[in-house]
């Protein structure tokens, strides 16, 4: 109706049209509820239903570490899985030692049948059996006396110098002091435990205060020592680098890593972005970079980089889980794998077969990608390879870099254990401290230096044996 023809009508004619009004919006208000609470249920069951068919997530599809991974119950058929080495397999038996620390000669004193003295005599070696054992590792005290000497001559009052190892503000020796440090760093054990392992193993008896201390200098040592390693890390031609999870005094953060055949660096930031790259490469720019596809990787400043196919393979192995018929992404395995396995068997091959076997590679990835798929797991996948063509196959280019990023995981996988045993980091000077730690001991690691012999490196010389050159 119009306005006019509204305005002709009496109140009662009004109220008898608005009524019928209200109560059909009411219906429509119940009706478009209930549809709501449908489409609420519809989207419900349909996200149950796809988590129903979706393969469960494992280290074999994802990055998903080993130690998530729903692990089976043991067959029941005991004969399914046989104890000791494998059928065939050669024996080892542990080899003797050139040099040992101590010999006992077991000689026969009296005949075992008459008991006649049988003397001195040599007789006729027939056995020999070594035993490796450890001595009992009780610390030492070590007491200095310093005295002072009054010149009958110049009236000088002189002191006895100690030698390094036993200055006279030295509490603990530096072999001690890198015990702590390697039980702590190392072995990821507590304050607490490492003061259990030091009364147990040494009998020292030590406070928690005096550990943190030598943490601290430990620590203050390996970030003088560490800083050196950047710029080596910078100037080389490859780097590999990845990051993981950190939790610094209640926060998270982020611990990255940078690798090279020379030099490993380690730093622990508040943030998982690029600038954490740019500043730490400031103004160098290297040949490869080595990585998975996270952004901030991807942007890193390289001429080249390479992908990890390992961890391509476990993406493409997720698409097959969840597609067991579409053959494209077990292809594309196959031929990541074929790639990798080129690269390991390249010296037995001549400069023009291994180009021929290349060659076939990027032809055989061409025709892959050129592929309609409509999955779209397998075609997020095949975009992806597209847009990084080039990044794919650099390994084959080169003989310094590696197909994947196994070198920057295995750097960090010591630092994930400690997350996961210690917890946290108090201050953000202790998530310095051990990252320069770890910079200090996986670099000497490279050049076949263990890495007790690297922490006990930064407090100098040990007490014992009593060093001399003093006065």
């Amino acid at each position: 109706m119009h306005r006019e023809e509204l305005e002709l009508l009496t109140k009662e004619q009004l109220i008898d049209i608005i009524l019928p009004q209200n109560e059909q919006a009411k219906q429509l208000a119940e009706l478009q509820a209930a549809f709501e609470k449908l489409q609420a249920d519809y989207e419900a069951m349909k996200l149950k239903m796809d988590q129903r068919t979706k393969p469960p997530t494992s280290s074999k599809n994802s990055s998903q570490p080993p130690s998530r991974d729903q692990k089976s119950n043991a067959a029941k058929d005991k004969r399914k899985h046989r104890h000791g080495p494998p059928k065939g397999h050669e024996k080892h038996e542990r080899q003797l030692v050139a040099q040992p620390d101590k010999v006992v000669d077991l000689r026969a004193k009296q005949c075992c049948r008459c008991h006649a003295n049988l003397g001195e005599k040599t007789g006729k070696l027939v056995k020999v059996n070594q035993i490796t054992e450890l001595p009992e590792a009780k610390a030492e005290v070590i007491e200095v006396r310093q005295y002072e000497a009054i010149c009958p001559d110049c009236g000088e009052v002189s002191l006895g110098k100690p030698p390094v190892g036993l200055e006279m503000d030295r509490t603990f020796g530096a072999r001690l002091e890198a015990t702590v440090v390697y039980y702590r760093q190392e072995q990821h054990m507590s304050y607490k435990r490492t003061q259990e392992a030091l009364r147990n193993l040494h009998g020292v008896e030590i406070s928690q205060g005096s550990i943190d201390n030598m943490m601290r200098r430990g620590g203050e040592h390996a970030i003088r020592n560490a800083e050196p390693l950047q710029e080596s890390v910078r100037q080389s031609a490859v780097i590999h680098s990845d990051e993981t999870g950190s939790r610094v005094a209640g926060d998270n953060w982020w611990e990255w890593v940078f690798c090279t055949g020379k030099a490993i660096w380690h730093e622990i930031r508040f943030n998982r972005s690029e600038d954490v790259i740019r500043e730490f490469m400031q103004t160098s720019k290297v040949e490869v970079w080595v990585s998975d596809c996270y952004g901030a990787q991807l942007k890193a400043p390289s001429e080249r980089r390479q992908l990890c196919l390992a961890h391509q393979i476990r993406n493409l192995q997720a698409v097959v889980d969840a597609n067991p018929t579409l053959t494209w992404p077990r292809a594309m395995q196959i031929l990541f794998r074929f790639a990798i396995h080129l690269h390991h068997q390249r010296d037995p091959l001549s400069p023009i077969q291994f180009a021929a076997q290349v060659a076939r590679v990027e032809r055989h990835c061409d025709r892959l990608l050129q592929r309609s798929l409509s999955p779209p797991d397998a075609k997020r996948l095949k975009n992806r390879y597209l847009k990084h063509r080039d990044k794919l196959f650099v390994f084959l280019d080169r003989t310094d870099v590696e197909p994947t990023n196994n070198v920057a995981e295995r750097a960090l996988r010591p630092s994930v254990v400690h997350r996961k045993v210690i917890g946290c980091f108090r201050s953000e000077w202790g998530a310095k401290a051990f990252a320069a730690l770890a910079s200090v001991i996986d670099t000497a690691e490279l050049s076949g230096v263990q890495a007790f012999d690297a922490i006990q490196s930064l407090f100098g010389l040990p007490s014992l044996p009593i060093p001399t050159g003093g006065e």
